[in-house]
């Protein structure tokens, strides 16, 4: 299905469309693809109907899924984090003359972070009193939670603060390394944390040791990254093909050589997707085409291939099944696949 909303698509994303009682998940949950825009409105695709959450009074900055797995969770210019569903619409925290640009969420912990510059809230969904604050001496351009969603990294410039998310009073772990850091993923494992820098390059830390990986070479900024495979692999964007990372032993990508898949020198991967599990991997280009990419077969599948504006985000379901894509004027779609 194909839309045009006549605004930016910041984020697209695969809340559950359904669910059993008390907010548990239906036996066999489906998954709405629903896209965040910079007219900051929240639209859910239902079947074949599009429903509108008027969810920010400005543009939509960053998203992510509710820990409950329920709706969406946004930040914008208005200083608000807003959890949206298709009922409508509920505010989760304001700042006064403040941009929620970065956020991260934790359905294990069950907690929500959130940054407006150098300062980054916590958030429990199951505990309406509960906060934590952190503060930084530059200002928080990516968050991510580990994958017990007890340690929070927060990129910034000079490197990455880690935190306990729980803990009121302490040290953050820095990871140094000289540069802006404007996001953060941890490998399923753990064992590592990676971060794309405003240069042309990402840079990773083994965390047991804080052994330093450099991972360069790219010919644009890599901004969208994603572990695929049960984690073996590590794709990105920033090239004129997918990159992909090996992850596997006790060094990662340590002296490894990272492979290219889809390269095609006429466009540069903007987004990259995959789903936990299985060997899919899609793609969006900054010519407006989305192509699928089974890694145990040869070659990649236009998913849209005809062109246009630069896709600005990209997700795939949780049971790998469908595709969403949106770009940067608002032309988005979604299209079915096959997970085997």
């Amino acid at each position: 299905m194909n839309h045009s909303f006549d605004a930016y698509v910041a984020a697209a994303l695969f809340p559950r469309a359904g669910s059993g009682g008390d907010g548990a998940p239906a036996f066999a949950p489906t998954f709405a693809p629903t896209f965040a825009l910079g007219d900051g409105t929240v639209r859910f695709q239902i079947d074949d109907a599009v429903t509108v959450v008027e969810a920010h009074d400005g543009a939509v900055l960053c998203a992510g899924l509710h820990p409950s797995g329920e709706g969406i969770i946004t930040g914008g210019d208005d200083g608000r984090l807003v959890w949206s569903r298709p009922s409508g619409a509920q505010e989760l925290a304001k700042l006064k003359g403040r941009w929620i640009d970065a956020l991260a969420s934790s359905p294990e912990s069950g907690l929500i972070a959130y940054a407006a510059g150098k300062d980054l809230h916590v958030l429990d969904i199951k505990d309406p009193a509960f906060t934590r604050a952190f503060k930084h001496e530059r200002s928080v351009a990516g968050l991510a939670f580990d994958p017990k969603g007890r340690r929070l990294a927060a990129a910034t410039y000079g490197g990455v603060a880690l935190w306990y998310a729980r803990i009121a009073e302490q040290k953050p772990q820095i990871l140094k390394w000289a540069g802006s850091h404007i996001d953060a993923i941890f490998s399923p494992d753990g064992r590592f944390l990676v971060s794309a820098m405003q240069e042309n390059a990402l840079h990773g830390w083994r965390l047991a040791d804080a052994k330093d990986m450099r991972m360069g070479g790219y010919p644009a900024k890599p901004r969208s990254f994603c572990f695929l495979s049960k984690g073996q692999l590590m794709a990105t964007s920033g090239a004129n093909g997918a990159i992909l990372w090996p992850f596997t032993g006790a060094n990662g990508p340590m002296g490894k050589e990272a492979i290219i898949v889809g390269a095609d020198d006429s466009a540069l991967i903007t987004r990259i997707a995959a789903p936990a599990v299985g060997a899919h991997l899609c793609a969006g280009l900054d010519d407006g085409r989305v192509w699928t990419a089974d890694l145990k077969g040869v070659g990649v599948e236009f998913l849209k291939a005809e062109k246009g504006a630069p896709i600005t985000a990209l997700a795939i379901s949780q049971d790998g099944r469908t595709v969403a894509w949106g770009a940067e004027d608002g032309v988005a779609g979604t299209a079915d696949l096959d997970p085997a």
